[in-house]
């Protein structure tokens, strides 16, 4: 035995490239041509040869299986099956190629019954595949045993390829190609066909975009655009909810995602708490589509869509890789490329089909020519036939006499005596003059290309016509930005911020309604006690501002969520708040619109446009410029008319237009002239008619508006709380639809309804609120009158 030596790497690259290329060309990839590969192609043939058409009986897929194993496909039945019913499930194609009875799977991942139990025959489109087979259209090959023959491709006069899309991983590259929609897709074709623009934009306007079998909704073409103009791109696609009530309804979801793993994932998310305000999932879907059910509790629904679509599987990525076989090597074809490889295929077809019934007629045309001579002389040709001693005789004397051929001579002897009535041989003439109108037909469409095409263009409205329908998939022409806010609950949440620096944010809900004079709940955790609270909401802008006269913003829901017993987060972790500097001031904001108005403790106010601090975030701007000693006491937004009230019960009200717009470094003007040893607590605008006043001591009391005459700024102001009641601890202009938070000295939270506290005078010292005197205190206002 001879040895002979071999490179171990040479041999490795030469083996593993021809085991990559046996994947590629023989299982994973498509022909541009019929768009199926070798086993789809084998299964569709082999159903053809045993007859099982659109109007034939099933027959078991057993049968099939055992069909293509035998003769076309030696792999494992599995394999083979498999394909069959992925052929036959209309949520995988969008035009399912094989009419299945039985259990074929569902979108919920259910496996189909075993073959023995299933029954297949080809659906009507299908047979289009394989029209014309018959009329050496398509080239044929040895079969694995070189006992039969296959077609290499399918006539497919269908574009299989663009409509029904493929997918397959081969040995380092894949293909993913996307279903489209029929109509679409022919009037590309013959737009094409017609010489039309060929830009993207053009076929763009034709093909809107991948149409998949199950719907859904493909947001943004810019995806589409990409993989038309390069072959490869991605598209996001959405699955479709509606709204019921207080109920999501999801009615279809994205190509090739599981229904029902979907509906566990969602419950999922819902335990993960990434999903709120869920109070049930159930999948309700039918033989009449998908229906998913998702009950909610108090969540806004729009909301929830969009957290939803963030993180659930209803909505996916679709990468579209346009691989395929073009003479037997894999390419990347763009948009234009698929069309045009598919017309080139169907010009070759219709060639070798009018080439072969061109082919047909001359034979026949010859055979009918030397029928006619034989009865234009019967009489000549059954004397020389009866006086022939045989066959042999009687044909080659036929031959010599008439001039025919030998064909001709045996048609002749073998016509029936009833050819020789006058009707059947009205019928020969008939079929003669047919022969040659066919034969012209036939030459004349071989000799011209626009007339080939024209028969393209013809079978491809017959098409249309046959089996175009609507469009499923809906895209999208923008898509709409999602934010990080737009996944955040819009809940209504109060935000402490506490002595030792700790800053926390708790839902209103943790604070239970009280009658006034109520001990009231824990509000602060242990050993802290509570210094400014807002009432805002998750997406709430917080424009801050420290005692040193600097501006701060971050959104409501980057602070840490906790609860009343929670130490929170420090304030420094959000901000770059200085060393002994404190946030005294918070604004609620949904834009930077409108004027601020800031006062400090001396008396000084100013109006600033809130454009001004867009660039504060966490490193902080100039807020004010403050005179030694001073500081920030107080911020509102303009409206109207304005009020300064002070630690020691003085308040004055004016209009806001005494205050011009300044500067963020500008220090401001005389809001209101103090009293030795008072200063300013608090600066509001009075919208509505009532002002609230808390103080320290417990007590509250409503005033009205009017008790306050208008001022000009600068003055001494006029009493609202007597000094028996204490210090002012809180006051809001309110219409008595409210409720207040009131944090008191112990730590404890009381949360009251505005209208339980009494209008009195301004001298009046008002009700007992709470016992254990207040610290500081926010308003909950209704949600209209909130901004």
């Amino acid at each position: 035995m001879q040895v002979i030596p071999v490179d171990i790497v040479d041999e490795m690259k030469s083996s593993y490239i021809d085991y990559a290329m046996s994947v590629i060309v023989g299982r994973a990839i498509p022909d541009v041509r019929d768009g199926l590969k070798p086993v789809q192609r084998r299964i569709l043939y082999a159903m053809h040869e045993m007859g099982l058409l659109s109007n034939r009986p099933h027959r078991k897929s057993a049968r099939v299986v055992g069909e293509v194993l035998g003769k076309y496909h030696p792999h494992g039945d599995t394999a083979v099956y498999d394909a069959l019913v992925r052929m036959a499930q209309d949520f995988t194609l969008r035009y399912p190629l094989v009419d299945g009875q039985g259990n074929f799977g569902s979108i919920d991942g259910d496996s189909p019954a075993a073959m023995r139990y299933t029954e297949v025959r080809l659906s009507k489109i299908a047979e289009e595949m394989l029209a014309d087979i018959e009329k050496e259209t398509v080239d044929f090959a040895p079969n694995f045993d070189e006992s039969l023959e296959e077609p290499t491709v399918l006539p497919a006069r269908i574009p299989n390829l663009l409509i029904n899309g493929s997918s397959g991983i081969a040995v380092g590259m894949a293909t993913s190609i996307p279903p489209h929609n029929l109509g679409e897709v022919v009037d590309a074709l013959i737009h094409l066909l017609k010489g039309g623009d060929t830009s993207v934009d053009a076929l763009m306007r034709i093909i809107k975009g991948p149409d998949f079998p199950t719907a859904g909704i493909i947001v943004g073409k810019e995806g589409i655009r990409q993989a038309y103009t390069s072959g490869r791109g991605k598209v996001t696609i959405r699955g479709r909810v509606k709204v019921e009530d207080n109920r999501i309804v999801i009615t279809e979801i994205p190509y090739q995602v599981n229904k029902a793993k979907l509906v566990e994932q969602i419950a999922g998310l819902v335990k993960e708490k990434k999903l709120e305000g869920i109070k049930a999932v159930r999948d309700e879907s039918d033989r009449d589509g998908v229906r998913v059910v998702i009950e909610l509790k108090d969540a806004n629904p729009d909301v929830l869509i969009k957290r939803l679509y963030k993180f659930s599987s209803l909505e996916t990525s679709f990468g579209i890789i346009n691989l395929v076989l073009v003479d037997g090597k894999p390419r990347i074809l763009t948009l234009e490329g698929l069309l045009r490889t598919f017309i080139d295929h169907r010009r070759d077809v219709v060639v070798r089909r009018t080439e072969y019934e061109l082919k047909k007629a001359e034979e026949r045309f010859h055979i009918v020519d030397g029928l006619k001579i034989a009865l234009k002389n019967i009489d000549e040709v059954i004397r020389i036939i009866k006086g022939s001693e045989n066959t042999d005789i009687a044909r080659k004397s036929l031959m010599t006499r008439f001039d025919l051929s030998e064909e001709q001579a045996n048609a002749i002897l073998a016509m029936r005596l009833q050819r020789l009535t006058a009707l059947e041989t009205e019928k020969l003439e008939e079929e003669y003059r047919t022969l040659e109108s066919k034969i012209s037909y036939c030459r004349e469409l071989l000799s011209d290309e626009k007339k080939i095409d024209g028969v393209i263009i013809q079978e491809l409205e017959e098409l249309k016509e046959k089996y175009a329908d609507s469009r499923k998939t809906e895209i999208m022409e923008r898509v709409e930005e999602i934010t990080e806010e737009d996944y955040i609950p819009d809940d209504r949440v109060v935000v402490l911020f506490t002595s030792k620096g700790f800053v926390k944010r708790i839902l209103v809900d943790e604070f239970r309604v009280q009658r006034k004079g109520g001990k009231g709940v824990i509000g602060v955790g242990e050993g802290d006690t509570a210094e400014l609270s807002v009432y805002a909401k998750n997406r709430d802008i917080l424009l801050m501002f420290s005692a040193k006269g600097r501006a701060y913003w971050i959104h409501a829901y980057q602070i840490e969520r906790g609860d009343r017993y929670s130490r929170g987060s420090s304030v420094n972790s959000l901000i770059s708040l200085g060393d002994e500097d404190r946030i005294v001031a918070v604004i609620p904001l949904r834009s930077f619109r409108g004027d601020a108005v800031i006062a400090t403790r001396k008396g000084y106010i100013k109006r600033v446009s809130l454009k001004r601090f867009v660039n504060a975030k966490r490193g902080g701007i100039t807020a004010v410029s403050l005179d030694s000693g001073d500081e920030v006491s107080s911020v509102c937004t303009a409206h109207g008319e304005l009020m300064v009230v002070t630690k020691h019960g003085r308040a004055l009200r004016f209009s806001q237009k005494d205050v011009r717009t300044m500067g963020r470094t500008a220090r401001g003007v005389r809001g209101i002239r103090l009293r030795q040893g008072d200063e300013v607590v608090s600066i509001l605008p009075l919208r509505y008619n009532d002002v609230l006043i808390l103080s320290d001591r417990g007590y509250g009391k409503r005033v009205r508006k009017g008790e306050f005459t208008v001022h000009r700024r600068g003055g001494m102001g006029v009493i609202c709380l007597p000094e028996v009641a204490g210090s002012v601890a809180g006051v809001f202009d309110v219409e008595g639809d409210e409720e207040v938070i009131a944090f008191t000295r112990s730590g404890m939270a009381i949360r009251f309804r505005v209208k339980e506290i009494p209008r009195k005078g301004r001298t009046a010292r008002g009700v007992i609120v709470t016992r254990d005197g207040i610290r500081m205190a926010s308003v909950l206002r209704s949600e209209k009158k909130f901004k």
